[in-house]
């Protein structure tokens, strides 16, 4: 099957499983540039499309839409390699607060058992004296 060249925000919604009013957000914020008809359609290319697959999937890993912003016009200025640098470095402070994240839900975690440790002796020692 043919690849197309051309998309509807209503095809990207589907496709992508988003809302118009998203895709529209993000044109609004310079994150795409879909061109328009003479009836002020949007028309999407393949690269814009290509865009909102690198926005969404920024997103889903926790990037901001200044960061997504970033590495989408460091590849338009600097070409991939310098890109991929950027990306590489996002990536490394994402996944050292993530790390943090587990670290303090693993403290909270053994926080909330010796609580229960607790409190099911006591629950124990209270239940015997009476």
């Amino acid at each position: 099957m043919k690849k197309k060249d051309r998309y509807t925000i209503s095809e990207l919604a589907r496709e992508f499983e988003i809302s118009t009013r998203t895709i529209r957000y993000y044109e609004e914020i310079g994150l795409l540039n879909p061109e328009r008809t003479p009836g002020n359609q949007r028309i999407f290319s393949r690269k814009d499309r290509a865009k909102l697959k690198l926005i969404l999937r920024g997103r889903r890993l926790g990037f901001s839409l200044e960061e997504i912003r970033e590495m989408i016009e460091m590849y338009d200025v600097a070409g991939e390699p310098e890109q991929i640098r950027l990306t590489l470095k996002y990536g490394e402070k994402k996944l050292k607060e993530i790390e943090e994240k587990i670290r303090e839900l693993e403290l909270l975690k053994e926080d909330l058992l010796n609580l229960r440790e607790m409190l099911v002796k006591r629950l124990e020692e209270l239940e015997k004296g009476s």
